[in-house]
């Protein structure tokens, strides 16, 4: 339609959703009714740092509220490489788990690729990569594309965004996406500062950072493997599952640096305690 507008950004979906007016449109999966009802819930709770469904077109679109803002993408820029920019995501992840809490939203279907194993009592977005987050003047102020969420632990959810937005990840991968970042341990603590997290939680937190990048690649080899040309390139410009195995070693290698970081700091309470909160703004025009 000659009144669409493509947005630009991502992988799975590249080239394929676009604007229209105060709307967006995207690709549905077999989950989105799900995904839909809980967004609704989640605004009607109170929480407004999510996209806002509007429905399931004709053509088999999805369609939401377009959300005012900036978004980074690669190669990220300095703004959004900021310790400030990091820790409004970290708050704005705490406000979406603790907001998950006890929704009602009936019947339901998630998505298994990149859930939590073990379960767990809040809603993880599973994907939070800075091409996922809205922000207005430096802070995070919405998430985007929850076509990965589901229910897990909120270390799990931490895990995957700290691995994405610190990043956990070593000089040479990080540099091609345009990262300039140098202490990632006190990164990371900053994360687990902003969220919260308490003592346990941020033992926990390292164990599932160490389970994901064990575990590094599977997610984009299994695209790969099934033909989809975006994620064909995407491995074959970030050198393959040769690009997994350089993280994994770097991690082995400096684990304990991020363990003992995570150590030296901890704020007062629990993970059930408050975190602070970015005063709300209107999301739409």
């Amino acid at each position: 339609m000659s009144d669409e507008e493509v947005l630009h950004g991502g992988v799975a979906n590249a080239g394929a959703v676009a604007r229209v007016g105060d709307h967006v449109l995207r690709p549905s999966n077999a989950h989105s009714t799900s995904i839909h009802r809980f967004l609704v819930a989640l605004r009607r709770g109170g929480f407004d740092g999510a996209s806002v469904p509007v429905g399931i077109e004709p053509d088999g679109r999805e369609r939401l509220w377009f959300v005012h803002g900036d978004v980074a993408t690669p190669p990220y820029p300095s703004w959004a490489q900021t310790d400030a920019a990091l820790g409004s995501i970290a708050r704005l992840l705490r406000r979406l788990h603790d907001a998950s809490v006890g929704l009602d939203i009936g019947a339901t279907t998630w998505s298994d690729e990149m859930a939590d194993p073990s379960g767990g009592d809040v809603m993880c977005h599973n994907d939070v990569c800075l091409e996922n987050v809205v922000f207005r003047d430096g802070e995070a102020v919405a998430l985007l594309d929850f076509d990965f969420v589901a229910p897990g632990r909120r270390e799990f959810d931490l895990a995957a965004f700290a691995r994405m937005c610190v990043p956990i990840d070593d000089d040479t991968n990080a540099a091609k996406l345009g990262w300039t970042t140098t202490d990632r341990p006190a990164r990371l603590r900053l994360v687990c500062d902003e969220y919260r997290l308490d003592g346990v939680g941020r033992s926990v937190l390292i164990d599932c950072l160490t389970e994901s990048i064990e575990r590094g690649g599977e997610f984009v080899r299994r695209r790969v493997e099934a033909g989809e040309a975006a994620f064909i390139q995407m491995w074959e410009s970030m050198g393959g599952q040769g690009r997994f195995d350089r993280r994994r070693r770097w991690w082995n290698a400096h684990r304990d640096e991020f363990a003992e970081a995570l150590r030296s700091s901890q704020p007062p309470g629990n993970r059930g305690a408050s975190t602070r909160v970015a005063p709300a703004r209107n999301r739409h025009s």
